[in-house]
């Protein structure tokens, strides 16, 4: 367990949160983490408000979130900024965006399954699956 006033190196954090070092760098460059002060022997120390922010930021990331979306979520997050009626919002069109991208690969599932049904496996000069990568009409 982490105490209050203990300092965790990147790897130990990197580690406890499952974001991988360089990716706690990037997130400090981008401004999404607070870059954390160096100890003595010139290594980042990280305290355990930043340790929560990135297994929050990492959940985020797993479920699919943009940057500016974890950003919001994380200002939104704050104490005297907590809206859940915004964090709805947001979650609301996350949702309806992952809603369009599931209905977009089951329409290439299905163009898929029906060329590969249309193929014979055989050697001859036409493929149903080449046909269709090559084709204009294929667009979805």
């Amino acid at each position: 367990m982490i105490t209050m006033s203990a300092t965790i190196a990147i790897g130990r954090v990197s580690a406890l949160t499952g974001v991988n070092i360089e990716t706690i760098r990037y997130y400090e460059r981008i401004g999404l983490v607070p870059r954390q002060p160096k100890s003595a022997g010139g290594r980042r120390e990280y305290d355990p408000v930043s340790v929560k922010r990135l297994s929050f930021i990492r959940r985020a990331r797993d479920i699919g979130f943009s940057i500016e979306d974890i950003r919001s979520l994380l200002a939104l997050s704050e104490p005297n900024h907590r809206s859940c009626a915004e964090v709805r919002n947001i979650a609301e069109i996350h949702r309806d965006a992952i809603m369009l991208r599931v209905a977009d690969l089951n329409r290439l599932q299905t163009l898929l399954t029906e060329t590969i049904n249309k193929c014979s496996g055989r050697k001859i000069p036409h493929c149903a699956v080449l046909d269709m990568l090559a084709s204009e009409k294929s667009r979805l």
